[in-house]
């Protein structure tokens, strides 16, 4: 075992103690059932940044839809995206069936045990790559994410700032040596279960860990100060004017967004930015979308919060006297079928004034 941080770390101990907890302890999630290395890799793009209580009902309509690698990489962009409807970070989805497709047609569908074979699909950083060659494959390879970081920081009482990627690496070449080499597939689940139920962010409850004894931030009291992490950039606020455009024929007006970017290829009703506190919305709409509109009302105001922006959105209806569009982004579409497309929560939550 290296020198410095590790020196004088009881892993075998640890390892011991860390394990039976789990084995007793371990959540019940719908992803553990099996090895499959495809549903633990849906499983863990889904729980990027989300909760895995979101995750679970996800995971098993995700899982009923593309049973298998084959179902998901000839399925339809929009189906993918509608399956995942809700979940955010669409880039996820859209990058793990492009990754399948590439396991289908380079691998013979059968997902990689190879390391370097794995993390050249797209999508598939470190961590993903971990959790899969350990968790499906058994394999000795860490798997470090935000609840392992601030597990080990606690544990091994580091105090360096875990937001930046040096420090990422570091715990990564720490946890290359304390990783489990008889039961690798454990070891990382049960990280991920304490820091999920017992080693939380806030008010960790360290008299019920069953590793609190190995702990050297319990033991100095400063479990509680521990990890640091640099405050992330202020979220820029951004403000639009959405409309619910409805035709004389009672169908709505509703666009498809670019294919890159933020929340690329789903669909939206229409949204003018406000820059200015005058706005015309009819001549801003017959700009943007050259149609013209008429009978505005509005409807009421929500706000969505995204990781790095702030929309705030202003809900107005207004009716229009066109029937069809030619822009190939725009289409008009009856209430009842609007639930087909794939569109944001922050349009989805636009329904309810419809």
């Amino acid at each position: 075992m290296s020198q410095g941080i590790l020196q004088d770390f009881n892993n075998f101990q640890f390892e011991e103690d860390l394990l039976n907890w789990y084995y007793e302890n371990k959540r019940d999630l719908p992803w553990r059932r099996s090895h499959d290395p495809y549903k633990v890799w849906v499983s863990e793009i889904m729980l990027q940044q989300t909760k895995v209580d979101t995750v679970i009902p996800y995971f098993h309509r995700f899982m009923e839809r593309f049973p298998t690698v084959y179902d998901l990489a000839k399925a339809e962009e929009q189906d993918v995206l509608k399956a995942w409807e809700g979940l955010g970070y669409y880039s996820r989805a859209k990058n793990l069936q492009a990754a399948v497709k590439e396991v289908v047609a380079t691998y013979n569908g059968k997902v990689p045990d190879d390391a370097k074979e794995l993390e050249s699909l797209k999508g598939v950083g470190p961590y993903t790559k971990g959790a899969i060659l350990s968790i499906a494959y058994n394999q000795p390879v860490p798997a470090v994410d935000g609840n392992v970081m601030r597990v080990f920081s606690r544990v091994l009482k580091i105090e360096d700032d875990i937001a930046l990627a040096k420090s990422k690496k570091q715990m990564e070449k720490y946890l290359e040596e304390l990783i489990s080499k008889d039961d690798p597939s454990s070891y990382n689940q049960a990280i991920m279960d304490l820091g999920a139920t017992i080693c939380t962010p806030k008010s960790p409850a360290c008299l019920v860990c069953p590793v609190a004894e190995h702990c050297r931030a319990f033991q100095d009291g400063v479990q509680e100060v521990l990890p640091i992490k640099s405050k992330a950039k202020k979220q820029k606020k951004l403000q639009y004017i959405a409309l619910l455009v409805k035709n004389e024929k009672d169908e709505f007006l509703i666009e498809k967004r670019p294919n890159t970017g933020l929340l690329a290829d789903l669909w939206q009703f229409p949204m003018i930015e406000v820059v200015s506190k005058e706005i015309d919305i009819e001549s801003e709409f017959l700009k943007q979308y050259g149609l013209t509109v008429r009978n505005q009302q509005k409807k009421g105001d929500l706000k969505h919060v995204f990781s790095h922006l702030i929309w705030e959105l202003e809900i107005h209806e207004v009716e229009t006297e066109e029937k069809t569009v030619t822009a190939p982004r725009l289409r008009f579409v009856k209430k009842n079928d609007l639930k087909t497309y794939p569109f944001p929560v922050s349009h989805q939550n636009m329904m309810k004034f419809i």
